[in-house]
């Protein structure tokens, strides 16, 4: 049964915790001496679930003397101090944000990886979340978990809850005049190298009491990873539009035809002539790879391909085997280690570009951070990533 308490509040702490007795509707407040060694355990963890307005507390000292104290009555319920074995659950941040990224990676398994939490400890908050607001949020199986009805509003409500936590500490940190806040960004392979360290650099100058994490991937993975909350901004290559990523287009970059050195031409080369050439490519659905194939249908053609591989520094070694030719982009060419064994041929009639854009999740608005990240990029980037 819930109980009734008196807390008094002296100079913005609590000095006692009084027994009031069960819940009773009209029930006159105690005197505020009253204590239980119970309701002062417990005191910490009190979360006030209804109050009558608070009423100072005069006390005998001389005026001058007195210092203001103010009580107000509360529900709460008492925790075993030995086995915890029932206490009121009270929805906090932490369990929404635990709820969210269990949710948008379908799994408690990498929901605790990716939170650095205990398996039990993470599926314990989620239900205890579950029985405060009693309804099934999450549907449990062999393969990971789904979102009920419930669940999917609570997720709505929750990024949006989360958000304004985030954008709150990063505002009361930029009036204390030390901006905060975290940014994770995803980068492809063949920007990695180049962009990393200007970047972290120019992060740390413009926002030295902000986190940075800047993590290297294919585009796919990239795009998987915003939907799903582990990425904030990513670089895309030839993005489709969709419902759940907003794009900021950055920059188009020329595309070549790379070679071994030995093959000796730098002519330019017609589109159409590129269906003819052993290609080592990437694998579907990569965006380089869905770009050549689409370009070339445009003219009636269609790939020759080689060899299927993903990634700029296999595919690269590849090509100075001998094993076939690539298209890529000059600074994926420059970049490389064994730059100078490779010749790159333009294409034209006509020229074949990709399309890189910032990528942002459509389904929660971007932070403080978040936006002056964007803002960095927007800037430096494309002066880094300089086309032939």
């Amino acid at each position: 049964m819930g109980m009734e308490y008196v807390v008094v509040v002296i100079e913005g702490r609590v000095r006692s915790v009084g027994a009031a007795g069960p819940y009773a509707a009209g029930k006159a407040a105690p005197d505020a001496s009253r204590r239980t060694r119970a309701a002062a355990d417990a005191a910490p963890r009190m979360t006030t679930a209804r109050a009558r307005e608070s009423v100072p507390i005069m006390g005998q000292a001389p005026a001058a003397d007195r210092l203001p104290a103010r009580y107000q009555l509360c529900r709460f319920a008492i925790a075993d101090p030995l086995t915890a074995a029932r206490y009121t659950a009270r929805m906090d941040l932490k369990q929404l944000e635990y709820f969210v990224r269990v949710a948008e990676l379908g799994s408690f398994t990498r929901a605790s990886i990716a939170l650095d939490i205990a398996q039990p400890a993470l599926s314990r908050q989620v239900r205890l979340l579950e029985v405060e607001l009693h309804q099934n949020l999450l549907v449990r199986n062999g393969r990971g978990v789904t979102l009920t009805e419930a669940g999917k509003v609570l997720l709505e409500h929750s990024r949006g809850v989360l958000h304004q936590i985030e954008r709150i500490r990063e505002e009361l940190e930029r009036v204390r005049g030390t901006p905060s806040g975290r940014v994770a960004v995803g980068l492809p392979p063949s920007l990695s190298r180049v962009l990393t360290v200007p970047v972290t650099r120019e992060f740390r100058a413009r926002m030295p009491g902000a986190t940075l994490s800047i993590t290297e991937g294919l585009s796919v993975t990239m795009r998987e990873a915003l939907m799903n909350g582990r990425l904030d901004i990513a670089l895309l290559y030839n993005a489709v539009p969709s419902t759940d990523i907003d794009l900021f287009p950055l920059l188009d970059e020329p595309l070549f035809l790379v070679q071994r050195a030995d093959h000796g031409s730098t002519a330019p080369i017609p589109l159409r002539e590129l269906a003819d050439h052993p290609l080592v490519i990437p694998s579907r659905p990569n965006a380089l790879r869905m770009l050549v194939e689409t370009e070339l249908a445009n003219l009636g053609c269609r790939p020759r391909i080689a060899i299927e591989i993903d990634g700029v520094a296999p595919i690269l070694g590849l090509v100075a085997d001998g094993l076939g030719s690539a298209v890529l982009s000059m600074n994926a060419v420059a970049t490389s280690a064994k730059a100078a064994e490779f010749v790159v041929r333009p294409f034209i009639e006509p020229g074949l570009q990709s399309r890189l854009s910032m990528a942002v999740s459509s389904r929660r608005p971007t932070t403080g951070t978040q936006q002056a990240m964007l803002e960095l990029l927007r800037e430096i980037a494309p002066r880094l990533i300089t086309p032939a």
